[in-house]
């Protein structure tokens, strides 16, 4: 048991911990800069939607908006199935800039972006929802890494709002904040292990068509380029901006749906498991495989304390007691460092709980978790 008990702590305190530790000291003596540009190359935006009268024309208004050459961005909707105003708002912005691909029925996510690609002229493909904002100079951004010719594939940031405010107080905002510092440092260090979905780019003649089930487009094609050898990078000055869901269990089963896509990219691209043909084969295993197997490492923790639960192990077993006490009662935890001790409690608990819940969504049906709309 005290075996079980150290091999479950040290491997808990590595993924939260060591690793992040070892990211910061890994860019520090061995980072790598990117040889960034204002170029202008000709750009062509892919927004796959379903359903999105609320949003379409409002994104479609961004994107022609954005701080670059008009003529070298074309706006490309592929309306997946739309019951609603979708196609009619859309077909209202039609000119040679803007292009609207439609068809009856419903065909998921990965179809609609493999589509749009098909018809995309440009050499750089801009992906994006219906849903976000795009800062002005995002494309600009995004676009002047693509100077170098060793990157791929470029990810912006997603800044959380909440009622108008950025926000990183509540469970996403915090969560989101701690990620894209890991990423930013994967970044320096070599490439991001996948990208923003809502806002991120890559060369057109790297892009190849997913398959139809694929849940995370923005792990599947940002690794395309990466297992050539090209490097896919963090930009956060390329910004969009995203509510924070105000339904917790919205919130909760888009996690769910969202780490079960980690499981079927593994599927659907068993390269990414081979340290020979995965350059950050390393890092995948750290952070992306390592977050999956932790709420089970908590589990055999709990348990194995309770069995030795004397001297130094008793505080830790009530140390682990409190921690879930706290996460549980933090919808009413005071607002002072106590109350954001509770949230970040919560915080971890609610994410391993959805690493749980994946896991058993993913071996149920591996290849059929349809696309659904996160808004």
């Amino acid at each position: 048991m005290e075996l079980l008990f150290w091999f479950s702590f040290l491997f808990i305190f590595y993924t939260y911990v060591g690793y992040p530790c070892l990211l910061y000291l890994w860019e520090k003596l061995a980072g790598r800069k990117v040889n960034k540009a204002y170029i202008e190359p000709k750009v062509s935006i892919v927004i796959a939607a379903h359903n999105e009268e609320k949003h379409i024309g409002k994104k479609i208004e961004n994107c022609l908006g954005l701080n670059y050459p008009k003529g070298m961005v074309e706006v490309i909707v592929v309306s997946d199935g739309s019951e609603d105003r979708t196609n009619q708002i859309a077909g209202g912005f039609q000119t040679e800039a803007v292009r609207l691909l439609h068809y009856k029925e419903r065909k998921g996510k990965a179809y609609a972006l493999n589509l749009g690609v098909s018809q995309a002229k440009g050499e750089i493909l801009f992906f994006t929802d219906a849903r976000q904002i795009l800062e002005k100079e995002c494309l600009r951004e995004l676009a002047a890494n693509f100077n170098d010719s060793d990157v791929g594939a470029v990810s912006g940031e997603l800044v959380l709002l909440q009622e108008g405010r950025p926000d990183s107080v509540e469970g996403v905002g915090l969560y989101w904040r701690y990620e894209k510092w890991m990423r930013k440092k994967e970044s320096r260090i070599n490439s991001v292990l996948g990208a923003t979905g809502s806002v991120y780019a890559c060369r057109k003649h790297l892009v190849k068509p997913i398959p139809p089930e694929t849940i995370l487009d923005d792990v599947l094609i940002p690794f395309q380029g990466i297992l050539k050898g090209y490097r896919s990078i963090f930009e956060p000055k390329a910004v969009a901006f995203d509510h924070v869901a105000a339904d917790v269990q919205k919130e909760l089963k888009r996690k769910v749906r969202t780490l079960a896509g980690n499981y079927q990219a593994l599927l659907l691209e068993p390269r990414l498991l081979h340290p020979l043909k995965n350059p950050v084969f390393f890092q995948l295993m750290s952070h992306k495989m390592a977050r999956l197997l932790v709420p089970f490492a908590m589990l055999v923790l709990l348990v194995s304390n309770f069995f030795i639960a004397s001297g130094v192990y008793w505080v830790c077993f009530v140390v682990q007691l409190t921690f879930y006490v706290l996460a549980l009662t933090s919808k009413w935890g005071p607002d002072n460092l106590l109350g954001r001790m509770m949230k970040v409690s919560n915080v971890i608990m609610m994410m391993n709980y959805a690493a749980l819940a994946s896991g058993l969504k993913f071996l149920r049906d591996p290849r059929n978790i349809d696309w659904e709309k996160s808004s």
